[in-house]
């Protein structure tokens, strides 16, 4: 299909499919435009119309094969979710539209839902209901507003904002038990209300690339000020002031592209329009809801924003053929509008038939799209209940808007009703832009309301860490710590400090933050316990470009439950925005904790150790977080192998996921045998493996024994091995092979060391032994056996 001329289908009767029949009609590939079926507008002298319904699979069928046609476009849901691309797809016609599969993510709330859960979307928290007692109780025992959706498809108006708790019962009865939306209702679910800015990102998918168009704002309430019913939408605008190019790219990041990978890794690619509803929250952009296919009217809106060498046919057969990044998609650097003209009574009843008068002229850049229209008689009537879109390209957005309202006066046709306040919200946000004296510190790129913001969200998280000496209350120049009240009698003061490493980058790439937190807190007090010292608070940095509030709030909520593990208050910390030093969701974090031990328990004991000492150790819970860069380049050379994969050593986790798992902490296990002074050294293995670590608590004419064959290797280290043909001998300089902590004992505590470890849930091995480095050459560790590897 790369060149031949196109002939082509397109179901649906509303404004939507003639604002597309008009921008295909421009193109110079397409030979002809069968619209089924139609309305009063579309038609002329490449379109017209097709009496079959959207639904009508067979007589759609018959007639494509009749007629060459050689692309579908569906416009409408229905006939989206009811499969139309696999009917097409079974007797060889490409279709511009989803698979049935993947058209659940309009066709079901509940399934969307539960997919951005999955991929770690952002969006509302939710609850899914197919029972009415339960839904009922849910909403009564929760003290947020919430928003009620029927789960299935109810013509875009199976949704409910109620303003209170009665509204939200009363609201829930209508759907589900007097079933006001049908079947739709049957399953209900009930959201966390989000406030904010609501946007619409209209974007292209060939199931990889996702290109969006500009973003738009719709006007859903029937009246002006946004009263009223809910509607299928009374007008529009693009672009939106607060669609700002950062936002544009975090919304790509976070969201898009996300939902087509995540789409694709579930067996179900993208292909076609995805229409994506966002709330633009005080803690970012956040999804309200999928839609599967061009939006009406926003693509009366975008569509008018496309540049005159922009071809939309070419932009949809490069979508069908999977290469959608080799075309040019332009846009106008311009401001559209368009205003709804509906029938009197609608979104209720409304009469039909009723005659419409045209205007037999308009301005350049004004564009009047039929919606609810038929032809009776030669005479153009009403026929549906938004009846004409009027929309109008003009130099700025004020411009655009007064155009679009003095076509729209032009038309008559009794009972016609319009909003007259279409773009207020952009016209509102101008004009408090306008009052502004001076630059600002957030026009600079940094948010010093997100970051207030985002100290409350993790009050009290951090207050659950505290402890005695400590009250973990945040928000003033520095941290306490009482060390009389902490019981110590003569303590010496043992500090730490690390980072997480390029972990980080796997972190992001599957946008789960509230794991390298805990990662943090390990690598610090980890370095703690194996100096005797039990760690007592703890502060933590996280940098980034642009601060997202809920991003920053999943890390903190790691570096708490780090803290909690390790039993050390969370006292303070930093949260450094630097635009321009790191790019759009990318962040770093560092951290640096305090503990305390009493003078004479201080370790290592390097004067008690001697040959013949024991070497136990404590199993690890993967890689930890040291020896990334490696495991990033070994996932790499796999060919086929990302971060979403299946993991290859754990068919019930991705990739992502099973590196991710964080670092173990054995401060809580390994505080009671310190202080029975059963130990006289410990090595947290962290990077540089066996090799480089051990030596750091060992007397310089000692060395250690460890026998490979005294423990399994886990899983993700053998498959490391084999992956990356990685040496024994670098695997024990790189990784901790499944081993995280390494404890030197005299023979005769060894008893009693397992037994307190096991009564805490350890497993020890019995690694090897202490023995003369002139023993071994002059090595300082010897790691034996690794053929078991």
């Amino acid at each position: 299909m790369a060149s031949e001329k196109l002939n082509i289908l397109l179901v649906g009767a509303g404004g939507r499919e003639h604002a597309i029949a008009w921008k295909l009609s421009q193109s110079d590939r397409v030979q002809h435009i069968y619209v089924a079926p139609g309305n009063g507008g579309t038609s002329g002298s490449k379109i017209s119309n097709v009496d079959i319904g959207v639904s009508d699979f067979s007589k759609l069928t018959e007639f494509a094969l009749k007629n060459n046609i050689n692309l579908v476009i569906p416009g409408p849901e229905q006939p989206i979710v009811e499969g139309i691309q696999g009917v097409f797809k079974k007797v060889g016609i490409p279709c511009f539209g989803p698979s049935p599969k993947a058209a659940q993510m309009e066709g079901s709330k509940a399934f969307s839902k539960d997919f951005m859960k999955k991929h770690h979307i952002p969006t509302a928290a939710y609850e899914n209901f197919t029972d009415y007692e339960k839904a009922k109780a849910y909403v009564e025992s929760v003290n947020h507003k919430v928003v009620l959706k029927a789960s299935g498809l109810a013509a875009g108006k199976g949704v409910l904002m109620p303003e209170n708790k009665q509204e939200a019962l009363e609201g829930l009865k209508s759907i589900m038990v007097d079933k006001e939306f049908g079947e739709a209702g049957h399953e209900v679910v009930i959201e966390e209300c989000l406030e904010g800015e609501e946007l619409s990102f209209l974007a292209f998918s060939d199931g990889y690339t996702v290109i969006p168009l500009p973003p738009a704002q719709d006007h859903k309430r029937a009246m002006d000020g946004d009263v009223g019913p809910n509607t299928g939408g009374m007008g529009c605008y693009a672009p939106t002031p607060i669609g700002t190019k950062d936002l544009i790219e975090q919304v790509k990041r976070t969201i898009l592209q996300p939902t087509i990978d995540g789409m694709r890794r579930d067996g179900f690619p993208f292909i076609g329009m995805l229409f994506t509803g966002i709330m633009l929250t005080s803690t970012g952009p956040k999804v309200l809801e999928y839609n599967v296919r061009f939006g009406d009217p926003e693509t009366e809106v975008v569509l008018p924003l496309l540049s005159d060498e922009t071809d939309l046919a070419e932009i949809l057969v490069a979508c069908v053929e999977g290469r959608l990044d080799s075309v040019n998609i332009t846009i106008k650097h311009a401001f559209a509008a368009t205003v709804i003209i509906a029938s009197g009574g609608y979104p209720g009843s409304y009469p039909k038939g009723l005659p419409i008068t045209l205007p037999t002229s308009s301005d350049a850049g004004v564009t009047i799209f039929h919606a609810g229209t038929s032809i009776k008689e030669n005479q153009l009537v009403t026929a549906g209940g938004r009846v004409l879109a009027v929309s109008a390209v003009s130099n700025t957005l004020r411009e655009a808007v007064d155009k679009a309202y003095e076509a729209v006066k032009s038309v008559k046709f009794d009972q016609m009703y319009y909003r007259n306040d279409i773009a207020h919200r952009a016209f509102k946000y101008a004009d408090q832009d306008a009052k502004k004296t001076g630059l600002s510190y957030a026009d600079a790129g940094v948010s010093i309301d997100a970051g207030n913001l985002l100290v409350e969200k993790i009050k009290p998280l951090v207050k659950s860490t505290r402890r005695v000496g400590a009250d973990s209350d945040i928000g003033g120049f520095g941290g306490i710590f009482d060390l009389k009240a902490a019981g110590f009698r003569d303590p010496i003061l043992v500090s730490a400090t690390d980072g997480i490493g390029t972990k980080l980058k796997i972190a992001q790439d599957c946008q789960i933050h509230d794991t390298v937190g805990i990662d943090l807190v390990a690598m610090n007090v980890n370095d703690l316990i194996v100096q005797g010292a039990e760690p007592l608070f703890f502060l933590d940095y996280f940098a980034c470009g642009k601060l997202e509030v809920d991003v920053g709030r999943d890390f903190v909520a790691g570096v708490v439950e780090g803290c909690l593990q390790s039993g050390c208050a969370l006292v303070g910390g930093e949260t450094a925005e630097m635009p321009g030093l790191y790019a759009l969701g990318d962040y770093d974090g560092a951290g640096f904790t305090v503990g305390a031990v009493e003078r004479e328990k201080i370790l290592p004991r390097m004067d008690l150790m001697k040959p013949g000492d024991v070497v136990l150790g404590l199993a690890s819970s993967g890689v930890h977080s040291n020896g990334f860069s490696l495991v990033r380049k070994i996932v790499e050379s796999q060919p086929g192998l990302n971060y979403f994969s299946p993991c290859p050593w754990n068919d019930q986790k991705t990739l992502g996921e099973a590196l991710l798992v964080p670092t173990r902490i054995y401060v809580k296990q390994l505080l009671p045998v310190v202080q029975k002074d059963l130990i006289k050294g410990m090595a947290h293995i962290t990077g540089g493996g066996f090799l480089e670590n051990i030596p750091r608590v060992m007397p310089k004419d000692l060395a250690v024994i460890v026998d490979a064959q005294s423990y399994d290797l886990p899983p993700i280290f053998k498959w490391l091995k084999q992956a990356g043909g990685l040496s024994a001998h670098e695997m024990s300089r790189t990784f901790n092979c499944g081993i995280g902590m390494i404890i030197v004992a005299d023979p005769k505590d060894v008893k009693e060391i397992t037994q307190l470890l096991e009564a805490a849930n350890e497993t020890v091995y019995q690694l090897g032994s202490v023995t003369t480095k002139a023993d071994l050459g002059g090595k300082e560790v010897e790691v034996r056996n690794t053929e078991a590897w």
